[in-house]
């Protein structure tokens, strides 16, 4: 007996100025499934899904849904005919309650003559997020309490709670720690036992071969195939996204390299309240330190405690001259860049173009006699936008029109055009395809052989072995473990230090 098909995508096409986003995608979903969609930075899985769910209108073709064309304009209507999704960035409203954004455009049961009956919301929000485990979440709070990790949790109830008939993760999985993952990926089994489907984007190929039925992979906006992901390994989807053969050299392969004893950077006793306590570590020049552990260990913290962009911070961040880094004005003119794990939020200004962004810290330097000259900024960002080989129209073009893995190379982009010379990259890989990752990790390699020094917060233990000089291990704030680079040093290794 064939599977019910759930889900129609016909001749789907969408256009961005010159760039063909989508061209002529055609695929069927059934009832019952879980749909991985794959591809590199920019191959239009985004753009497809956000067409979908009402967040980007349709360009040309249709989507069919349980037998009824979808003409969603926007993401309540999305929901209304049973389609939500939950996308890669920050997709909750500071100002709002928890419970405010678990029901956002869905408040009429909570409404009585015009008036919102707030307990009763919340009483609803609490139930759901208990429901779900995630009663820490406590729904009368504003959502801005919150970090990260668990906005996207509040996401996942808000995206799910309805039942939508299809369920589309955009690159959910890198915000989330492991204990989130697996909440994750019970929610998707979940909706797959129900007879409902979900459409799963995400640069983790294994994740992908472990939690999806069949996968389908884009290139450069067009349909390559639909495969069965029993038969398929990482190395089968790697040809089909990237067309060929792109080899497993991500890594630095060098071992025993002696690092500089000259300190560049050292920071002592540093604590942020509820956060990290008593840090304390030193940094050398042409030096990759990594910082690894569990999600709330505390090391996110650390990079934004470097850059002085945390409140309440108390001990010293200095620099081999002496100058103490206490404001974030004194961290750039004295050449200290910081890539924050929130991208959207804290490292791009998405409503400006990629020349403003990539500009923005080099005004001073880039300025003659107090005047700017257009034509210079624009010749600037452009060069090291194209160093950096990013997917774009021009400079012009805004970073909010630009994937993943394109808006990540415009931030590289702003401080190598900086010239900084320590570099605190937070997750500087998330939601990046492998192709984008492999050239990210040389350009780390290649600063490091100049004489840079970075500071590489991740939470993938692969990265932090395959690239890092030393690793520091956090756990509950405060530094757990340090290890030296070593062909033997295994995760298992880092793993005992974590938990």
């Amino acid at each position: 007996m064939e599977n019910k098909v759930l889900l129609v995508a016909e001749h789907i096409d969408k256009r961005f100025g010159i760039t063909h986003a989508v061209n002529d995608v055609s695929l069927t979903i059934d009832a019952g499934e879980i749909r991985a969609l794959i591809g590199e930075n920019g191959s239009g899985k985004s753009t497809f899904s956000q067409m979908l769910c009402g967040i980007y209108t349709i360009g040309g073709g249709t989507f069919t849904l349980d037998g009824k064309v979808l003409h969603c304009r926007n993401q309540v209507e999305a929901n209304n005919e049973g389609v939500a999704i939950i996308v890669q960035e920050m997709g909750t409203l500071s100002g709002l309650t928890v419970a405010e954004n678990i029901f956002l455009g869905h408040e009429e049961p909570f409404m009585h003559m015009g008036v919102k009956d707030t307990r009763a919301m919340n009483k609803e929000a609490q139930r759901l997020l208990d429901e779900y485990g995630f009663g820490r979440i406590k729904a009368a709070d504003m959502i801005d309490l919150y970090n990260f990790e668990d906005r996207k949790l509040v996401e996942i109830v808000k995206g799910t709670y309805m039942k939508p008939k299809i369920l589309v993760i955009d690159e959910t999985t890198t915000a989330l720690s492991q204990n989130g993952r697996l909440e994750l990926y019970k929610i998707m089994d979940a909706i797959r036992a129900d007879g409902r489907s979900v459409i799963f984007i995400s640069h983790d190929l294994g994740e992908v071969l472990t939690h999806t039925d069949t996968i389908s992979v884009l290139r450069d906006g067009e349909f390559i195939a639909t495969v069965q992901t029993k038969d398929m390994t990482e190395d089968d989807l790697k040809r089909l996204m990237v067309g060929r053969e792109i080899g497993s050299a991500y890594y630095r392969t060098d071992y025993g390299e002696p690092v500089s004893d000259e300190v560049v950077l050292s920071v002592r006793d540093v604590s942020v309240p509820g956060q990290i306590s008593h840090v304390t570590f030193d940094l050398h020049r042409g030096e990759i330190l990594g910082f690894g552990g569990l999600s709330e260990c505390g090391m996110h913290e650390v990079g934004k405690a470097i850059f002085a962009a945390s409140w309440e911070r108390t001990g010293t961040v200095t620099l081999a001259d002496g100058t103490q880094i206490n404001d974030i004005p004194t961290a750039i003119k004295h050449s200290i860049a910081y890539a924050s794990k929130d991208r959207d939020n804290e490292s791009v200004i998405l409503n400006e173009s990629i020349r403003n962004n990539i500009v923005l810290p080099s005004i001073d330097d880039l300025a003659s006699h107090g005047l700017l000259s257009g034509k210079k900024l624009t010749a600037f960002a452009d060069k090291h936008a194209k160093d950096m080989q990013t997917k774009m129209q021009n400079v012009g073009q805004f970073v909010s029109d630009l994937s993943g893995g394109n808006k990540q190379k415009v931030v590289l982009a702003r401080w190598i055009g900086k010239g900084s010379d320590i570099l605190v990259l937070d997750s500087p890989t998330r939601g990046i395809d492998v192709k984008v990752k492999q050239a990210i990790y040389a350009l780390m390699a290649e600063l490091r052989k100049q004489g840079k020094s970075i500071i590489m917060i991740s939470e993938e233990i692969p990265e932090l072995l395959g690239m890092a000089d030393r690793i520091i291990v956090m756990k509950d704030g405060e530094l757990n473990g340090e290890f030296l680079r070593d062909p033997a040093l295994s995760e298992e290794d880092l793993i005992a230090k974590m938990v």
